[in-house]
C-alpha cells in the first residue's frame, strides 16, 4: 500500500469530509484541498489532530502540484443554491477542475475518481435512470452550469481514459443525506429538517407529488471506495443512490413525524428545470461492486436530525 497521500478536492464539504474520515480510519493518509466556497473547516476540524491528515485551501480551476496517490475528485457546489449563485464559476470548476484532476492523475500514473451526479440524465424519460440513458438536459437552462458541467466532466474522463490509458473512475451520485449537510444549502433534506426545527412552514415546490430516492452518506461514501478499488479497466459510469422512491411530500410528513413539529405544508411554485422523477437503477453497482444501501431512509433521519438539533439554536 502506498503512503503517499490520497488526495480529496472538496474534502471539507459534506461528502468530502465523511470521505475523509473514511480513509483515515482505513489507516490512509489524507490531503484534503477546499477553497471554502460551500465546505466548512467545522466539518474537517475533528481530523486536525490526526498526523495522516492535512488540509490545504486551494481552488482547483488552478493547477494544483502536489505528490498524491489517488485522486477523488469532489470539488463543486451542489446544490442549486450554491451552484446557481456563480454559474460561471460553477462551470469552471466542473470542467477547468475536472482537466487539471485529470492532468496531475496523467503526470503520477494515478487512479482519479469523478463525482458525477444523477443530474446528468436531467428531467428523465426513461425511469428508472440506467447508466445507458443519454439524459434530457436543457444546456441554456439555470440549472445548465451544474448539469452540463458535469457532462463535460464525464466527456473528459473517458476521452483521458481512452487517448491516454489513464485509470479513470466515474460514479453518478444520486440525492445523498446526511450530518454535515449545511442548513442553507437549499437541498430538499435540509431544508424540511431546519424548517421543522425552526417551526417554519415546510415549503413544497409544486404539488409534492415529484420522486427523488434518498442515500444515507455512510452507503454513498462506500460505494465510491469500492469503485475506486475497481480493476484498472472498470471505469463506469456507475449510478450510486438508494432506489427506494419517495414523493416529496412523504419525506415532508416523515420530517415532521420525526421531530415532533407543528409546521404546516405549504406549496410554491416549481422551479424551471426540476426534475419530475429520479430514482437510480443500481443493478450495475449491485452486480460488480457488491453494493446496495443499507441504511433505511428513516433511520437516516434520525441521525440527520440528531445532527441539525445539535447546530440550530
Amino acid at each position: 500500500m502506498t503512503h503517499a497521500p490520497i488526495l480529496v478536492t472538496g474534502g471539507a464539504g459534506f461528502l468530502g469530509s465523511h470521505l475523509c474520515d473514511s480513509l483515515l480510519s482505513a489507516g490512509r493518509n489524507v490531503l484534503c484541498v477546499d477553497n471554502y466556497f460551500t465546505g466548512r473547516k467545522d466539518n474537517i476540524i475533528h481530523l486536525h489532530a490526526q498526523p495522516r491528515f492535512e488540509a490545504m485551501r486551494h481552488d482547483i480551476t488552478f493547477p494544483l502540484y502536489v505528490e498524491v496517490g489517488d485522486i477523488y475528485n469532489l470539488a463543486c457546489p451542489a446544490s442549486p443554491i450554491h451552484y446557481q449563485f456563480d454559474p460561471v464559476q460553477t462551470t469552471k470548476t466542473c470542467v477547468l477542475g475536472a482537466t487539471n484532476m485529470l492532468g496531475l492523475a496523467k503526470r503520477l500514473r494515478t487512479r482519479v475518481l469523478q463525482a458525477s451526479t444523477s443530474e446528468v440524465y436531467g428531467d428523465p424519460f426513461v425511469h428508472p435512470q440506467t447508466e445507458q440513458y443519454w439524459g434530457n438536459v436543457n444546456p441554456i437552462g439555470s440549472r445548465a452550469c451544474y448539469d452540463e458541467g458535469k457532462r463535460c466532466a464525464e466527456t473528459l474522463f473517458f476521452d483521458y481514459r481512452r487517448q491516454y490509458g489513464l485509470n479513470t473512475k466515474v460514479v453518478r451520485i444520486f440525492n445523498t443525506y446526511g450530518p454535515r449537510m449545511r442548513p442553507d444549502d437549499g437541498r430538499v433534506v435540509s431544508n424540511f429538517i431546519v424548517q421543522a426545527l425552526r417551526g417554519d412552514p415546510i415549503t413544497i415546490y409544486g404539488d409534492g407529488n415529484q420522486t427523488r430516492s434518498f442515500c444515507y452518506v455512510d452507503d454513498l461514501i462506500d460505494g465510491m471506495i469500492r469503485m475506486m478499488d475497481q480493476p484498472a479497466s472498470y471505469g463506469g459510469p456507475i449510478n450510486l443512490g438508494n432506489p427506494s422512491e419517495f414523493t416529496i411530500r412523504e419525506l415532508a410528513e416523515c420530517v415532521l413525524r420525526l421531530t415532533g413539529s407543528r409546521s404546516r405544508i405549504v406549496h410554491h411554485p416549481l422551479p424551471a428545470d426540476d426534475p419530475r422523477q429520479r430514482q437510480p437503477d443500481i443493478g450495475l453497482a449491485r452486480d460488480d461492486l457488491g453494493w446496495q444501501p443499507r441504511v433505511q431512509l428513516e433511520d437516516g433521519l434520525k441521525e440527520t436530525i440528531r445532527y441539525f438539533r445539535s447546530i440550530i439554536s
